[in-house]
């Protein structure tokens, strides 16, 4: 059986979970993590010396790493599916996984942070000004995207669409304005509607 660690508060455990669902694999999984403890034991370590989530165990292997996670069990699961068959269209789904996390995410998270995560609502209101400043245009870049196309990677969806919409789904849930992009709207709205989104798109952000 498919082992996973993490909480559910974390993105990154999201798209694992989401990932799980879409693949319909027997899974168990293991609140790990923040209030949950766990990553920071020796027995943990030996398996992520990182001391992060998610990680997951898979008949004696071992992975972390969110998006590296997700390609594996797409790949793995539903080879010429939601990991695409071919070389260019399956990097063309991997470079939106990576500008995820190395563009998107890092926008994004200051304000997260100190709208949603921020002890005692002591805000930075410059921090968060300075991350919607940064957001708000790779936002217009993934609305110009996609009305071209369906999805992230052309006509369906696959591995690509996971990892966005978990970031997409943070930045719409903090408390404050949302400008119209119709052709991102109607994306999401896709994704949200497909079943093995529920229990990941659905919660409250925390």
């Amino acid at each position: 059986m498919l082992r996973l660690w993490g909480r559910l508060s974390s993105i990154n455990v999201r798209k694992v979970v989401w990932t799980v669902q879409e693949l319909g694999l027997t899974h168990q999984r293991t609140d790990a993590g923040g209030p949950f403890g766990i990553v920071q034991t020796s027995g943990y370590q030996a398996l992520n010396p990182n001391a992060l989530v998610p990680l997951i165990e898979d008949d004696g292997f071992t992975l972390w790493e969110s998006n590296v996670i997700v390609r594996y069990l797409c790949a793995r699961h539903d080879p010429g599916g939601l990991c695409p068959e071919g070389l260019q269209p399956r990097f063309d789904a991997e470079r939106w996984m990576d500008w995820q996390q190395t563009t998107l995410n890092p926008a994004g998270r200051d304000a997260f942070v100190q709208l949603i995560r921020q002890p005692g609502g002591r805000i930075d209101t410059a921090r968060v000004a300075q991350s919607v400043a940064a957001t708000e245009p790779l936002l217009d870049l993934l609305d110009a995207h996609l009305a071209r196309q369906a999805f992230l990677a052309g006509e369906r969806f696959t591995m690509a669409d996971i990892p966005v919409a978990c970031e997409i789904h943070r930045w719409w849930g903090l408390p404050q304005p949302r400008p119209a992009r119709p052709h991102l709207e109607r994306w999401y709205a896709a994704v949200q509607a497909r079943p093995a989104s529920r229990g990941v798109l659905d919660l409250a952000l925390a």
